[in-house]
Parts: C-alpha cells; sequence; structure tokens
C-alpha cells in the first residue's frame, strides 16, 4: 500500500454540488476525479494516511503529479548540498547566514583570501555585503568566479541606498565592473559618482541599516541562491542575472533596474584615454569604455 500524502502547501479541497478538488502549492485549483471513491476516503487517506488498498492508483497519481510524496523520506532543503561563503559586515550576513542554513546550505564566513580556494567550485556561492561604498579594487577577484562557474553575489550601501547587484553564475553574466561602467555611463554626473566610489567625501553617515532593511536583504539574496540552486536554467534566475536593485533603506521601496554586460571591444590603451573608467577606480582590459551610448542602466535616475 502507497503511504503518500499530501505535500507541502498543497491541500484537498471539498467543493458543495462540485466534488473535490486540490489546490496546488502554486495557488491552482485542480478538479479530482476521485472515481467510485467517495471524496471524504480520498481526503482521510492523503492527510490522515487511512484507507485501504482501493486508494492505492489514486495516491500514486497524487505522487507523480508532485502533490503528494512518502512522508517516510522528508523533502530536502533546496540548499542541500551547496556552500555559501560569506564576506563583509556582520550587520548583513548575519541574517543572510540563518537564512541560507535554514535553507540546507553549508555557511561559512571568510575573508577575501578564500576565494582562491572556492574559485571553479559549481556548488559554492560567494556573497559579499558591505555596509558602505565598494573600495576600488575590492571586488576584482571575485568578479572572475563566474567564468569558473562559482556563483557571485554583492550588495552594498551608498548613502541611503542599498544596492543589489545581479548574481553572476557564468562566464558573460553581469560583473561588479559592469555594474561601475554601466552605472557611469547613465548618468551625467559621473565624475561626482566616480570621485564618491574613491572615497573622496565627507559625512555619509546614514540612515544606515535597521533591523527590517538588513532582513529584506537577506531575503531577496536568499531568493537568488534559492534560484541558483534549484532552477539554474529557470525564468527566475535569468531575470536576476540581468536585474540592478536599489533599496530605499528609508521607505525599504525595492526598484529594479535592468541591466547589461559590458561586451568586449579592442584593450583600452590608458586610462587616460577613458574618462570616468580611471576615476572609478576601474582597470578592464577588454572592456568598453563608458561613454553616453554605453549605458545598460534602463533607469539614469539609478545611478543617483
Amino acid at each position: 500500500m502507497t503511504t503518500a500524502r499530501l505535500a507541502p502547501g498543497v491541500a484537498l479541497v471539498t467543493v458543495p454540488g462540485q466534488g473535490l478538488a486540490v489546490r496546488t502549492a502554486d495557488g491552482e485549483f485542480l478538479r479530482v476525479d476521485t472515481g467510485t471513491a467517495a471524496a471524504e476516503d480520498v481526503v482521510a487517506r492523503l492527510t490522515e494516511g487511512r484507507g485501504g488498498a482501493e486508494l492505492d492508483t489514486l495516491a500514486e497519481a497524487f505522487e507523480e503529479a508532485g502533490y503528494a510524496r512518502d512522508p517516510a523520506t522528508p523533502a530536502e532543503p533546496p540548499l542541500t548540498g551547496r556552500t555559501v561563503l560569506l564576506l563583509g559586515d556582520p550587520l548583513l550576513t548575519g541574517p543572510l547566514a540563518r537564512c541560507a542554513r535554514d535553507a540546507g546550505a553549508e555557511v561559512r564566513t571568510g575573508t577575501p583570501q578564500d576565494l582562491a580556494d572556492v574559485a571553479g567550485d559549481p556548488a559554492t556561492a560567494v556573497v559579499w555585503c558591505l555596509d558602505g561604498p565598494v573600495p576600488a579594487g575590492l571586488w576584482d577577484e571575485a568578479d572572475r568566479l563566474p567564468a569558473g562557474g562559482t556563483a557571485w553575489l554583492r550588495c552594498h550601501r551608498e548613502g541611503a541606498q542599498l544596492w543589489l547587484e545581479p548574481p553572476a553564475c557564468r562566464p558573460g553574466d553581469v560583473t561588479a565592473a559592469d555594474v561601475r561602467l554601466r552605472r557611469l555611463a547613465a548618468t551625467p554626473a559621473h565624475r561626482e559618482l566616480a570621485a564618491y566610489w574613491q572615497g573622496r567625501y565627507a559625512g555619509d553617515t546614514g540612515p544606515g541599516h535597521r533591523t527590517a532593511s538588513a532582513a529584506l536583504a537577506a531575503a531577496l539574496l536568499t531568493a537568488d541562491l534559492l534560484a541558483w540552486a534549484t532552477d539554474p536554467d529557470g525564468p527566475r534566475l535569468r531575470a536576476a542575472r540581468r536585474t540592478l536593485r536599489r533599496i530605499d533603506l528609508r521607505s525599504l521601496a525595492v526598484t529594479d533596474h535592468p541591466v547589461l554586460p559590458v561586451p568586449p571591444v579592442a584593450p583600452i590603451p590608458s586610462a587616460a584615454g577613458a574618462p570616468g573608467v580611471a576615476g572609478a577606480g576601474i582597470t578592464v582590459p577588454g572592456r568598453a569604455p563608458a561613454g553616453p551610448d554605453a549605458s545598460g542602466v534602463a533607469d539614469p535616475q539609478g545611478a543617483r
């Protein structure tokens, strides 16, 4: 006798005058043909495990469709078998570590020196969270991780805005250097933005993170990790890999800004010939310089 029980998020609904329906975990309603079995017997079998062998075929059909499972074989958390290496500020990495562990990941806290150990490991994701602007060159080595198949996620704060950059999981994905070039190209204040990134500013002490904003950032990053682990070729990860997100820390409003990688071009001969690139502390041989027509960020205001 099959012991299939309803899968998490699935419910059986008794519809007056219509019989039995199943509400899937995605919120769809499907009618159930119970044959000669009474609806209450089907409900008892799939919720409590009661009933005879005559209901085996129906229970097996639920199991094959993914609406039921063997209770003796609990479902593994979605990040089981994956490692998440966290770098950066504990204010952000702390909530993310809890979320990733709850999803089944092995979580490690490390330093930039650990990047060489995980390079080329497709079962590892590196997540680097900063409670401030990104110093020039800090993320250069991590930007090379996707070329070897290691996932690379990151976020940083600029004043009252938190930027969550697209997860990079494979060669050709949007890197941190791509985002910086695109943002410079998207704003008329590229000199000011470049100077800000170089640390030529005073103040900028807040509002900073609170519990809610740190939790929101952790939730969004965890969603990217789940998409990377469970559906790497699916629509959710495809969209995330081309989306720059900005969180207003005052209102927790999230805005999305489509962004594209910078296409390969001939090597830049000198920093002096690429205004804005040198000012931003970016050296990307073989990448196009930022310019009025190079923007891959949909909303120019996203750079402010």
